[in-house]
């Protein structure tokens, strides 16, 4: 029963790792895309007016 608990709990482990990594690396997508993109569209803004 011990092992079964421990199977469990590795593979929730593994799951929650799985998720976290993948949203990290999103977020860091979306930053690096993001920051460039906004500071390109601050300078257009600037030139239109």
């Amino acid at each position: 029963m011990l092992k079964f608990i421990d199977d469990i709990a590795g593979s929730l482990y593994d799951i929650m790792k799985f998720l976290i990594r993948s949203l990290c690396y999103f977020l860091t997508g979306v930053l690096i895309v993001a920051i460039p993109l906004y500071a390109i569209v601050f300078v257009f803004q600037a030139f239109d007016k």
